[in-house]
């Protein structure tokens, strides 16, 4: 016989406040590489978080010749 377990997914995210019985519902103490709402839809599922490509011919930024004087996130969808 196969038993029945209801759990709550952690759609709120990571709580690292305390004891996990008193964690706020629908929290998880550790989740790694994982986001709850899906950002094109804008809906809730859990699913992983897209790696991150390196951008550019490979050359280091930052030093004396480049220096970094502003930094903005970009998203692209493929």
């Amino acid at each position: 016989m196969m038993a029945h377990v209801v759990f709550n997914l952690p759609i709120r995210g990571v709580h690292k406040g305390g004891a996990v019985e008193q964690s706020p519902a629908m929290t998880s103490g550790h989740m790694n590489n994982v986001r709850a709402r899906d950002v094109l839809e804008n809906k809730v599922r859990i699913g992983q978080r897209p790696g991150l490509d390196k951008w550019g011919d490979g050359d280091q930024v930052g030093g004396a010749e480049q220096p970094v004087v502003a930094i903005c996130s970009v998203s692209s969808v493929v």
